[in-house]
């Protein structure tokens, strides 16, 4: 039994593994290996003239003049330290030489030294050499700072207590993908946008989604439970913004309340059905995992690709990877479509016996769970109960995760 609070601490957090679940998931789905420690190329602590020999991601260049015209390379590079300035000098052709690669790759290992002007400081690259290692994307790219570990075995407690057909989608879908899926970001920004994001927001949802279908005894009152919260939260941070200390304010909350009771509104329409909370569950865990396909990042696993399309080959098998961006071919698609085609995969793959009816209200939830069409909602609005469950416990979530200090996320 583990026991904790979320949201403000008004959701409970309650699951229960056996000893022998809590072995399946280490052995079946054990969590990535961390570096012992974060190492960076942090500027700030290096003095002028310091040799600098390291391993960073190309965020971006340009080429540039001088006053005499000399050409040069502004860069900008990041690893766990943050972003790096950096240029380098076209002595003998370097810069030339080194447009075609920077180009087509996105980790490089450097050599040069610190340089520093009016008091800010950058890197004069001497040498800029392609990393053609495999990449361990937690030495470079920022990650979540909660256990992983602990995230894992309570998304597969949640899981293992779903009924079938929708235990065994669930867990077929983590054990084709679970490799990808407990690393992968949740976006490249806003929210989640980091290395584990997906698998925190996802046990996110399912919290919510607990609270408001389980551990309260109405969904409409535990909506307007959390709509209460969201209105004191917004007025604090109003209240914050008045306050003469010169910090810019933070509105994590704006524009959410009316949002959130139109959405309670709708749900209204659907009042006298029963909510499928084992639908919803399964639904949650594939509203996000197209984002293994729409987003890319150094070291990112292809397994997602050759899974949905055993028989198709790259022609381009060379990918640019570097801090998180989207994919050149999964954003042409986009997360949501995905999601579905992943369940319709799974389902296949494994022939799975569901209806027809509960194929059709998991792909709907995928399809809503953005609300809106301007929010790149796949249909014009939730069409059920469960529709509008899942796009509020998203919006929620998504939006709470901003209310984290960067060590709490």
């Amino acid at each position: 039994m583990n026991k904790s609070n979320y949201f403000y601490d008004m959701i409970p957090i309650n699951y229960e593994l056996t000893e022998e679940q809590r072995e399946q998931v280490k052995s079946s789905f054990p969590p990535p290996a961390l570096p012992d420690e974060i190492a960076g190329l942090d500027l700030n602590n290096l003095t002028k003239g310091t040799p600098v020999a390291t391993r960073v991601l190309l965020n971006d260049f340009e080429v540039k003049k001088t006053k005499t015209n000399k050409s040069f390379l502004k860069i900008t590079l990041s690893d766990q330290s943050g972003n790096i300035s950096a240029k380098m000098w076209d002595n003998n052709g370097e810069v030339e030489a080194m447009l075609p690669l920077l180009e087509k790759v996105g980790v490089f290992d450097i050599r040069g030294q610190v340089d520093e002007f009016n008091g800010f400081k950058s890197v004069t690259i001497y040498d800029m050499t392609p990393c053609k290692e495999d990449i361990d994307p937690f030495t470079l790219l920022a990650y979540t700072k909660q256990d992983i570990q602990q995230l894992s075995e309570e998304l597969f407690a949640y899981l293992y207590a779903l009924d079938n057909p929708y235990q065994e989608i669930a867990l077929r879908a983590m054990d084709q993908l679970w490799e990808s899926f407990r690393i992968s970001p949740a976006a490249k920004g806003f929210h989640h946008n980091y290395l584990g994001g997906l698998l925190k927001h996802t046990v996110g949802l399912m919290r919510f989604c607990r609270y408001i279908t389980i551990q309260e005894d109405n969904p409409f009152r535990a909506v307007m439970k959390l709509i209460h919260k969201v209105e004191t939260q917004y007025k604090q941070e109003i209240w914050e913004s008045l306050k003469e200390d010169g910090q810019r304010p933070l509105f994590v909350w704006k524009d959410a309340i009316d949002h959130l009771y139109h959405m309670l509104q709708g749900m209204g329409e659907h009042k006298y059905e029963e909510i499928n909370y084992n639908a919803l569950i399964t639904s949650i865990l594939f509203h996000d995992i197209g984002k293994l396909a729409e987003y890319d990042y150094a070291g990112k696993s292809m397994n997602v690709f050759d899974y949905l399309y055993p028989t198709a080959t790259f022609e381009d098998a060379q990918r640019k990877q570097a801090g998180i961006a989207m994919d050149p071919l999964g954003v042409t698609i986009g997360h949501i479509p995905y999601g579905v085609l992943l369940l319709t995969k799974v389902i296949e793959h494994n022939k799975i016996q569901v209806s027809m009816e509960a194929i059709h209200l998991m792909s709907h939830c995928i399809l809503c769970h953005h609300g809106l069409p301007e929010w790149g909602s796949a249909v014009r609005k939730p069409l059920n109960l469960e529709g509008y469950l899942i796009h509020i416990v998203d919006y929620l979530d998504s939006r709470y995760e901003n209310t984290e200090a960067d060590h709490q996320k």
